[in-house]
C-alpha cells in the first residue's frame, strides 16, 4: 500500500488527506502491538477533537489503549464495520480499519512524520 499521503504521530496513529476531510487511524505497528483488537470506542459524529487529545479507546487481547488524534476537527463519519468487526484493525489498518474522518480545522501539527520518519522512530522502541 501506498503510504506517501500518510502522515504519522508518535502515538502510533496515521492520519490521510483525502481533499477536503482527514481519515484517521492507527499504524501497523500499534495494532501489531496490541495483538487481536476485541473492541474499539469511538466518538459520536459530531465531535470536536483537538490536535494530540483523546477520541476514543481500543482493546485488545493483551491491553486497552487510549486513541489520541494527529490533527483536530470535527468528526464528519466514523468506521461502521468496527462495531461488528474490530479485527479489521489488525488485518487491514490503512484501508478497511480507518477509524473516522475528520473536517479539519488548522494545520497538521509539525510533529507528525512520513512514513520513512515512522518507521526510524519505531525502529528505536
Amino acid at each position: 500500500m501506498d503510504l506517501s499521503t500518510y502522515r504519522f504521530s508518535q502515538t502510533h496513529e496515521w492520519v490521510a488527506d483525502e481533499g477536503g476531510t482527514a481519515r484517521v487511524g492507527i499504524s501497523d505497528y500499534a495494532q501489531s502491538q496490541l495483538g487481536d483488537v476485541i473492541y474499539v470506542e469511538l466518538p459520536k459524529v459530531g465531535t470536536e477533537v483537538t490536535a494530540g487529545g483523546k477520541f476514543g479507546v481500543v482493546e485488545s487481547v493483551k491491553a486497552a489503549s487510549d486513541l489520541y488524534s494527529p490533527v483536530g476537527g470535527k468528526v464528519v463519519e466514523t468506521n461502521p464495520a468496527l462495531s461488528d468487526h474490530p479485527e479489521l484493525l489488525n488485518s487491514d489498518p490503512y484501508g478497511e480499519g480507518w477509524m473516522l474522518r475528520l473536517e479539519p480545522a488548522g494545520a497538521a501539527p509539525d510533529t507528525l512524520v512520513d512514513e520513512a520518519g515512522y518507521a526510524t522512530f519505531t525502529e528505536g522502541l
